[in-house]
């Protein structure tokens, strides 16, 4: 790999914290053998098969707000080495990681194997909201929706700036079950009401 492929070498904040732990060999060592600015063939391939996707977003005053999204295995498409999308789909109406794109665009992405290899990637970009049909304009052979109720008005497209392997060590092997998921809907029971009891508490409708 040509130094002109390789994302830079930490932030300020990493350095400041790898000195002061005596860390920075290590870290000199994984930025040389397993920091990419983009995603290679293997990378490419364990995001096929993935069907939860974790995203990290901040507000220009650094507030954050951490989300999941999930799909079918594949729901996450990537369109070239360095540019891969995710949509979105109904939620809660908050527009929390939609949001702080609008303001600031820099995001974090993780995916991880709980079942068979136990390992995760990160990927962290620059995204940018575009509407659906526009994707499917410039990409005809996007797949289309598998489960009815379920559409995507948008995706966020994500610009890779890094992408760099997670260890297995710390994570857990998870068994899948299947389980029948109501789309689109707006009812509270199937949404998980108010699990927490925050409505309750306030006394407002659930």
């Amino acid at each position: 790999m040509s130094s002109a492929e390789l994302p830079a070498n930490g932030t300020n904040g990493e350095r400041t914290m790898q000195d002061e732990l005596g860390t920075s060999f290590r870290a000199d060592r994984f930025y040389d053998r397993q920091m990419c600015a983009h995603l290679n063939p293997a990378m490419i391939e364990f995001i096929a098969g993935m069907d939860l996707l974790f995203i990290g977003t901040a507000a220009p005053d650094g507030t954050c707000d951490v989300s999941l999204r999930a799909g079918p295995p594949g729901f996450v498409q990537v369109f070239a080495a360095d540019l891969l999308g995710y949509p979105e789909y109904q939620g809660n109406g908050v527009m929390a990681s939609l949001g702080n794109i609008v303001e600031n665009p820099h995001i974090g992405l993780f995916m991880a194997d709980f079942v068979t290899d136990l390992i995760g990637l990160h990927v962290n970009g620059t995204a940018q909201i575009v509407p659906d049909d526009e994707l499917r304009h410039a990409h005809p052979d996007l797949p289309t929706e598998r489960v009815r109720g379920r559409r995507a008005e948008r995706w966020v497209l994500v610009h890779v700036e890094e992408a760099y392997i997670h260890c297995r060590k710390h994570i857990p092997r998870l068994v899948p079950v299947d389980r029948v998921r109501a789309w689109g809907t707006h009812n509270p029971e199937h949404k998980g009401g108010d699990y927490f009891g925050v409505a309750a508490e306030r006394d407002l409708p659930r």
